[in-house]
């Protein structure tokens, strides 16, 4: 206890004497900071980079929390200082262009490292109400945790992001989606209840009912409001296995049609939809083996030449359906009812069946298979947009069939969902239209001697991308936007951004939060309200 009081008055010390910090250090001690507050080299590095490996950013310290009591008195001492320092949460570290990262503040280790999960000294550990089907988790939570813990209840959340080792807070401060957001909406339309740090330093839960503004205001907020501590979950009750189906078409018509139809049963019963609803788009034939079309097997190859692909592009639409043993009798017929409806090449229906717990775990088993040959650590020029279902077509023939010719160095997710299970009360900005499209290019830049995998000429064509869509007037959103202008900011929230700068003036005045995400300039002066 005494070496731990020793290295945080060391790292505090170390912050008043780089950024003018005010506060004694005893004093801070005093008031009960909750966790260790670290400048140890290894933590300073972790923390100063991420999963795109494109930004790096080195923080003064970093705070391993005790407590959501230990965040609020770090993030009081950096409001009410003189001069002030940032404060950026991380989680797992997922983010692509440094938005979790900060030089002139601390951040705080929400998650552990993949291999520990915070183990024994997390926080707060997950508290399942089976009555009420919800969870309570601590917000440096990952997905994973999250889903161990609630299936032991025979509970599980309702929607979910692709890849689980991500932290709740993590995905909550941008939307979290998957092919469950048709049906169920995003993650953020599955929270009753949030409690959340503000840049003033102040405690506060929030929810529909209580401290309404600072709720919606969190979710999908981009960090820029709060620091999400505990997040209250809606679960309901797991599904034991998983029927996984992949099938193709060669013209995306046909495609975005069978799509667009199976997200319009969102209101059926559950024996008549599909429980989730993805698709990604094949431009090369090397594609056919990347981890995420690993489902074909090697031993019955996909040709894209032999498939009759307009303009040598497939398009493979992935659906699944839960269900229980008790069930299984119904299974087929009720796959084999929605199969009939739509119009996919002939022949090119791939199934696997699985437990539930492996098909929602698809991803992570993926990367590590990619860590092991040495493909994972590399820089991720990523790019996530929401395209209007209006102008899917005319995305496809400039990009699919234009800018990416048949190369591109990593899946390209594309699936629709619905407008009306998002909540416009929240921070998050989607086209203006009923229904609208994630096209995610998920693309790793690799050191091969192929110029069309380095990042320079993937960040350029991602560059080309938005260009396009910008010339052709195809009103896109990024998801997980990364921008480095007010305007383009102001742009990209639209109609929404005189309610995002109020509530950051409310809730976090002096924009300490979250300033990796490049949105608001900090301002030490409280005087201030310059960007």
């Amino acid at each position: 206890m005494a070496t731990n009081k020793l290295l945080l008055t060391f790292a505090i010390c170390r912050l008043i004497v780089t950024v003018g910090l005010t506060l004694d250090p005893t004093e801070l001690l005093r008031l009960g900071v909750d966790g260790h507050l670290s400048v140890n080299p290894s933590d300073v590095e972790t923390a100063s980079l991420d999963f795109g490996g494109q930004n790096r950013a080195e923080p003064l310290a970093v705070l391993h929390p005790a407590s959501a009591e230990g965040i609020a008195l770090l993030v009081r001492a950096a409001y009410e200082s003189d001069h002030g320092f940032t404060v950026s949460a991380r989680g797992h570290g997922h983010s692509i262009n440094g938005q979790a990262q900060t030089t002139n503040g601390v951040v705080i280790k929400m998650s552990g490292s993949e291999e520990s999960r915070l183990g024994s000294g997390k926080p707060a550990w997950p508290r399942v109400s089976e009555k009420l089907r919800y969870v309570d988790v601590w917000g440096g939570e990952l997905w994973i945790d999250v889903l161990m813990s609630t299936l032991d209840y025979g509970l599980a959340p309702k929607s979910w992001t692709d890849y689980l080792y991500l932290s709740v807070g993590g995905t909550l401060s941008n939307a979290g989606i998957s092919g469950q957001a048709f049906n169920h909406g995003p993650q953020i339309s599955n929270v009753h209840e949030l409690d959340v740090v503000t840049g003033k330093g102040e405690l506060m839960t929030c929810s529909e009912e209580q401290n309404s503004e600072l709720f919606h205001a969190v979710l999908g907020g981009l960090g820029q409001f709060g620091i999400i501590t505990r997040a209250r979950i809606a679960l309901e009750p797991a599904p034991q296995r998983v029927r996984w189906i992949r099938v193709l078409y060669s013209n995306l018509s046909s495609f975005t049609h069978d799509q667009e139809y199976l997200i319009s049963l969102h209101g059926q019963p559950a024996t008549q939809k599909f429980d989730y609803v993805e698709g990604f788009v094949i431009v090369d034939e090397g594609l056919i083996n990347n981890w995420r079309s690993s489902f074909f097997s090697p031993r019955n190859p996909v040709k894209i030449s032999s498939l009759g692909a307009n303009g040598g592009v497939l398009y493979c639409l992935e659906i699944t359906k839960n269900y229980h043993e008790s069930t299984a009798n119904t299974i087929d017929q009720e796959v084999e009812a929605l199969l009939q409806k739509l119009n996919f090449i002939p022949a090119s229906i791939f199934t696997t069946d699985l437990p539930y717990v492996d098909f929602l775990d698809r991803v992570h088993k993926a990367k590590l298979k990619l860590r092991s040959k040495g493909l994972q650590d590399v820089p991720h020029p990523w790019l996530n947009l929401f395209v209007p279902k209006s102008r899917i077509g005319d995305f496809d023939k400039g990009v699919f069939k234009g800018i990416l010719g048949n190369k591109t160095s990593g899946p390209i997710l594309i699936y629709p969902m619905n407008k009306n299970k998002w909540d416009e009360r929240s921070s998050v900005v989607t086209p203006d239209e009923d229904v609208f499209y994630l096209v995610a290019l998920l693309r790793s830049a690799l050191d091969t001697g192929d110029e069309t995998q380095t990042l320079e000429y993937l960040t350029n064509q991602n560059r080309q991308i938005l260009r396009f869509c910008n010339d052709a007037g195809i009103n896109v959103k990024q998801y997980l936007p990364h921008y480095t202008t007010q305007q383009e900011w102001m742009d990209h929230f639209g109609d929404k951004w005189g309610s995002f700068y109020r509530r950051k003036m409310e809730f976090d005045p002096r924009r300490i939060l979250a300033t990796g995400q490049r949105i608001f300039e900090p301002s030490f002066n409280s005087n201030s309200a310059s960007w």
